[in-house]
């Protein structure tokens, strides 16, 4: 009965932990989940992983509503402190959102994609 024990104790069996690894977001993003990158315009253009969707931290309040509601979301930046911060700043708006621990690094290190 593990659904009316989540239920019990208002779990959501949804729910993505606060941060994940970076295999964890590589798997995650294979199963359909959105990667949104928070970094400044400049940090982005040195790099970023190709399939993630460009939102400045400043601007994630009035450009959060482009994120799919449908979707998982996980968040990076270049080292996860920022990436906290916006992932919980998602989840207030209802969104399932994680950070990317480590950030870029660790995404590069796990064999994530980078381009220019």
């Amino acid at each position: 009965m593990p659904g009316f024990l989540d239920r019990l104790l208002r779990r959501d069996p949804d729910a993505l932990p606060r941060s994940v690894r970076a295999d964890q977001a590589l798997d995650l993003l294979a199963q359909g989940a959105v990667l949104v990158d928070v970094r400044e315009k400049d940090e982005w253009r040195s790099g970023h992983a190709p399939q993630a969707r460009h939102v400045p931290l400043g601007r994630l309040a009035t450009d959060a509503r482009r994120l799919p509601r449908d979707a998982p979301v996980v968040v990076m930046c270049a080292s996860g402190m920022r990436s906290r911060g916006a992932a919980a700043q998602l989840r207030a708006a209802g969104y399932r959102a994680t950070s990317l621990s480590g950030g870029l690094a660790a995404w590069r290190t796990a064999g994530g994609p980078v381009t220019r």
